[in-house]
């Protein structure tokens, strides 16, 4: 299974407001921090608004910032918002015409082997990603809430 780059990312914008939770982030500098278009990045941005799991504060100052603890976020949830499929093969889809589709039990196999990665990554929070906040800081260029006092 591969991940969209739309998780991808979604994931990374996270973990950069886990890092930077002391202060509102603005998705310009998230933007620059990834090497990635700012347009792209709003599109992945409004699906994480929508679930909770990023606010917004308008206004002169405003930004973007977790909205839960990210104890409280884990993986799995952010997957299974940002991807748009699970179909890992063409038995997994409705009206599929393989004629083993009754008696294959690679269907069966397979989904198996999704809920297993789904589960696993269920196990692991936002905080588990982002433990060396240190090292997350200086590679991000994120400034430490005190030093930028």
């Amino acid at each position: 299974m591969r991940l969209t780059r739309q998780t991808n990312y979604a994931i990374r914008i996270l973990m950069y407001l886990a890092v930077n939770k002391d202060r509102l982030s603005r998705l310009g500098e998230i933007a620059k921090a990834y090497s990635a278009p700012e347009p792209f990045m709003f599109k992945i941005l409004n699906p994480l608004v929508s679930a909770g799991l990023v606010e917004t504060v308008r206004g002169r100052n405003g930004g973007i910032r977790l909205a839960r603890e990210a104890t409280r976020i884990n993986l799995r949830e952010v997957v299974e918002l940002t991807e748009e499929s699970f179909q890992m093969a063409e038995c997994f889809e409705t009206g599929a015409d393989c004629p083993l589709i009754f008696s294959c039990e690679l269907n069966a196999a397979l989904r198996q082997a999704l809920e297993a990665f789904l589960s696993t990554l269920g196990r692991y929070s936002l905080e588990d990603l982002t433990k060396n906040k240190g090292y997350l800081h200086r590679t991000l260029g994120i400034e430490k809430a005190d030093a930028a006092a």
